[in-house]
């Protein structure tokens, strides 16, 4: 215990340059394009300072901060570059390991802790009791690069209101403190997806929750976001009549529907007279969208479809932009369960760089992940393997690559397009979403 450690920090002192020693540091002034602006490590300069670190403490949150130039005192106001929030210090304290150490002020090149202010990591703060010149400079983030793994949580079902805001309230937290993770809800699957720099990472905040927060949290995989499409020409003839008392409904059309290469959506108009009147049109082109936004094999939008309006009928009195509407629903999700619909998922394009000496199982496993090798390059000592593989197939791929190349492999991927899956698979993804839907119905 304590072997070496007085040394060190007497040879850090001695041998390692004082911060005022410093050159070549630079803020960023907000007003010019963030242009780089050198600071010097002056005490008598106004203050500029950065939150590095938060951590929650029984006194609240404590913000770790170096203090770059200027002088920061218990009692000042400062201001939040970002926020633009205006703060007063009630606490400045030095910390040695757990223990603080409560001080009136710090200054140029200083690390210190304070209290009592709500900002997030990398936030810069400048002096709050005057606009001045320091005011439209800031401190430079550090660098930040992708996630390289998510996973889908949420608390587990049924749990309560003040569990459900204690999760929503974790993970606002725990983004303020590492920006390094990241945290979004999917658009289509309305899950909450987490990213990091690895399981480990993940793993952390998930025990915290637990710990912390008292929330019982599941964690699975990322909702693949499958797309659905048609494999041939379909026709449809549909007639909505409904009458409930008073006015009812009317409405009728005639058309086609047929796949397209584009991965979009187009609708054509090619009825001719009046029988379906033109204030109508754009009610049909609407039905058409509410039926392709959600599939009928598994749940997801349809591309690669174009609706082709030919004929249909109106009434004086019965017909109405609800009754198009609802007609051009029926009739394309009809005409689509006849046309061959199909599961499409998202391939991913995969760069895998390691060292020569694992490219055998790298390229094994990816074939073992139904994937194609597109390309294989040799540079000396390393290899850069291409290939296109399924998005489903990915998951947990990281520390796969880790584990085949003692840690020396890295991968990067891309969204490519969206390709058919097989039959086998599309069997039982859709038995999968007649299974769920079958449950939320009960």
């Amino acid at each position: 215990k304590n072997k070496g450690v007085q040394p060190l920090l007497d040879g850090v002192v001695s041998y390692l340059p004082a911060p005022t020693a410093r050159e070549g540091v630079c803020a960023l002034d907000l007003e010019n394009d963030e242009a780089p602006v050198p600071i010097e490590c002056d005490s008598d300069a106004p203050l500029l300072a950065l939150a590095f670190k938060l951590e929650e403490s029984r006194f609240g949150q404590l913000t770790y901060v170096r203090i770059y130039q200027g002088t920061l005192k218990k009692g000042d106001y400062i201001q939040n570059v970002r926020t633009r929030s205006r703060t007063k210090v009630p606490r400045v304290v030095r910390m040695h390991a757990d223990d603080m150490e409560e001080i009136d002020e710090a200054s140029a090149g200083d690390v210190v802790a304070i209290f009592g202010v709500e900002c997030a990591s990398m936030d810069s703060f400048v002096s709050g009791e005057k606009r001045g010149e320091s005011s439209r400079l800031a401190m430079a983030s550090m660098y930040v690069p992708r996630p390289v793994i998510s996973l889908a949580v949420a608390p587990k079902k049924g749990a309560p209101p003040n569990v459900v805001d204690a999760f929503g309230n974790a993970l606002q937290r725990f983004t303020r403190e590492d920006p390094t993770l990241r945290v979004h809800v999917d658009n289509e699957s309305k899950q909450t997806i987490i990213s990091g720099m690895g399981e480990l990472h993940l793993d952390v905040y998930v025990e915290r929750m637990k710990r912390e927060y008292k929330v019982e949290v599941e964690v699975g995989e990322p909702q693949v976001n499958y797309r659905e499409a048609i494999t041939r020409k379909a026709t449809f003839d549909y007639l909505h009549k409904k009458q409930t008392g008073g006015s009812g409904q009317y409405a009728k059309i005639i058309g086609y529907i047929e796949p397209i290469e584009e991965e979009t959506f187009e609708f054509v108009n090619e009825c001719v007279g009046t029988n379906v009147p033109s204030e109508f049109i754009p009610s049909v082109e609407k039905g058409c969208r509410d039926a392709i936004a959600k599939g009928d094999l598994v749940g997801f939008p349809v591309e690669g479809l174009r609706v082709v309006l030919q004929d249909g009928a109106a009434h004086a009195v019965d017909s109405s932009d609800q009754a198009f509407r609802a007609a051009a629903l029926y009739a394309v999700k009809r005409a689509i369960g006849e046309a061959g619909a199909k599961v499409l998922e998202p391939v991913m394009a995969l760069e895998v760089s390691a060292p020569t000496e694992f490219q055998g199982d790298i390229m094994g496993s990816i074939n073992q992940r139904r994937g194609m090798i597109t390309n294989n390059s040799t540079d000396g000592a390393q290899s850069v393997i291409n290939a296109d593989v399924p998005l489903a197939q990915l998951f947990g791929y990281s520390t796969d690559i880790r584990s085949q190349t003692q840690g020396k492999g890295e991968f990067t991927m891309e969204y490519k397009t969206h390709t058919s899956v097989m039959p086998d698979q599309q069997a039982e993804l859709v038995k999968e979403f007649q299974a769920r839907r079958a449950e939320e119905s009960k």
